[in-house]
């Protein structure tokens, strides 16, 4: 079993001639070959359930039979098990996997096993020698995914290493990619051939996608949960800023900006065994990008879920009507600048910094455990939401410091949630709920204020900013009941199997 180790990233086809004139490829001769692929499955697509994906390749030396693991990646870095050995058409023989159980359910899957679609492409390989003991190899791949009459462009730069002193660190491939990315057009890319293929197969289209279940486990440590989380994050960014780019779905960027939202309350959680100078630039770097997203959020919620009870309230009023030509002018206003945020060079190296910077993070030993270090960060962010709902009553504008302590409690929770019982886990985000919906729905009206005070002339009328000042006052007439359900609930941090965590 070889581990692949490659950084997969696409570019347009017009910034091919600079790929090939440029000076870290100079002086060294490529090498070409046509590479045909057919992937299999079987009708129920029970390999991709399992993560796996089986291919036989055609090359000028005769064909190859490859297996691989189809973990996901995230800024590009992919790292993936693979079994490979000479075979012919048709025939699946698996007795070079040397992974016990996965060579059974291959063997046991054969006979069902069915072409799903292919791959057809020109690869041009670059041998590179960054440094003494250390090759990588530079594939440009160009050719199509192919299903039926179906096909998907390939226009994709793959790096991976093939020689390196140190086994399973990756940076010599991102100090090559980065030093490319700052004379070509380079977006990391997080989507392989193989699930392109497969998309092709189902006929899928991009769908917003969720945050997913938590990859941490208890036997880790803070900083190895942290780079977990962080690229969890990241995919889940990736997967969204396509979608963002190519439509006008606001859940695109609704779950782009929850990506970044995770993000930058991971980078709160594990602040204290994080690098001053990583928490820095880059708690600086999402911000600036988070904010962007936020406004194109905020302008989304106005115009498709504030405005409109208000509308069918008031179908005639002449003032309403304008405000919301103008509010609907300004969503697209903002989704063309979001577009253009993702779309520009300076997202996609910082998504490929970042990603490095992660990967190179140092690992200290701690005299603390992760559930230990949880524990603290968890009674902290606790305590500040109990400081924060305690100022709401002498100071009603202490509401939007209550909700962003309220979010950073709510996904550090959610980061951390495989460390604590589930029975009381349950329990106390039932308890959060009532809360975290008014907070949220307080947040829709101070946004929708902050709107209309951008047009005075229509926001000042009186029946629009009574509407809006009555649906506050009974909002705030719920938060006392709120705060005291949340705060009177057992935190789950108290409680491992049924025993209280000192």
């Amino acid at each position: 079993m070889a581990v692949e180790t490659e950084l997969k990233l696409s570019l347009p086809a017009a910034a091919l001639p600079r790929l090939r004139r440029h000076r870290l490829l100079a002086g060294v001769k490529p090498q070409r070959q046509h590479l045909e692929n057919t992937y299999y499955d079987t009708a129920d697509l029970a390999l991709t359930q399992a993560r796996v994906a089986v291919r036989h390749r055609r090359t000028a030396w005769g064909w190859l039979l490859t297996v691989k693991s189809t973990e996901p990646s995230a800024g590009g870095l992919a790292q993936r098990n693979e079994w490979e050995a000479p075979s012919q058409p048709g025939a699946f023989d698996f007795s070079h996997v040397d992974r016990k159980a996965l060579r059974k359910t291959l063997e046991k899957l054969t006979p069902r096993l069915l072409a799903v679609f292919s791959t057809d492409f020109l690869r041009t390989t670059w041998v590179l020698t960054p440094s003494p003991g250390t090759r990588i190899e530079v594939a440009l791949d160009r050719g199509c995914v192919r299903c039926g009459e179906r096909e998907d462009a390939i226009c994709e730069l793959e790096l991976e290493l093939i020689e390196s002193p140190v086994d399973g660190v990756a940076k010599p491939l991102f100090d090559l990619a980065l030093a490319l990315q700052e004379d070509l057009p380079l977006q990391p890319a997080v989507a392989s051939k193989a699930e392109r293929g497969f998309r092709l197969f189902m006929q899928q289209v991009p769908t917003p996608v969720r945050a997913g279940k938590t990859p941490i486990t208890e036997k880790l440590s803070p900083e190895q949960a942290f780079s977990r989380i962080a690229m969890d994050c990241i995919e889940q960014l990736q997967r969204n800023e396509a979608g963002a780019r190519a439509g006008d779905d606001p859940e695109f960027v609704h779950q782009a900006r929850i990506a970044i939202r995770r993000l930058r309350s991971a980078l709160n959680l594990w602040a204290p065994v994080l690098p001053a100078d990583f928490l820095a630039r880059y708690r600086a770097d999402w911000k600036v990008l988070a904010q962007r997203l936020g406004d194109a959020r905020n302008r989304d919620v106005f115009v498709t879920e504030t405005l409109p009870p208000l509308c069918e309230g008031f179908p005639t009023h002449p003032v309403l009507q304008r405000l919301a030509r103008q509010a609907d002018r300004q969503r697209e206003k903002t989704q063309r600048e979001v577009r253009a945020a993702f779309e520009c060079p300076g997202f996609h190296r910082l998504v490929l910094g970042f990603t490095a910077a992660v990967h190179e993070l140092p690992v200290t030993p701690l005299p603390a455990s992760l559930p230990d270090f949880a524990n603290r960060r968890m009674r902290r962010f606790a305590r500040e939401v109990e400081r924060r709902a305690a100022a709401t009553r002498s100071d009603p504008q202490a509401h939007h410091a209550l909700r962003i302590a309220f979010k950073r409690l709510r996904y550090a929770l959610e980061f951390l949630a495989p460390l604590y019982p589930a029975k009381a886990l349950r329990r106390y985000l039932n308890a959060a709920t009532e809360l975290q919906e008014l907070l949220g729905a307080m947040n829709d009206i101070a946004v929708a204020e902050a709107i209309m005070a951008e047009q005075p002339r229509l926001g000042s009328d009186a029946l629009i900013r009574g509407w809006f000042g009555g649906r506050s006052e009974l909002l705030l007439t719920q938060l006392p009941h709120a705060l005291k359900i949340f705060l009177a609930a057992r935190p789950p941090w108290q409680e491992k199997g049924g025993k209280q965590r000192k």
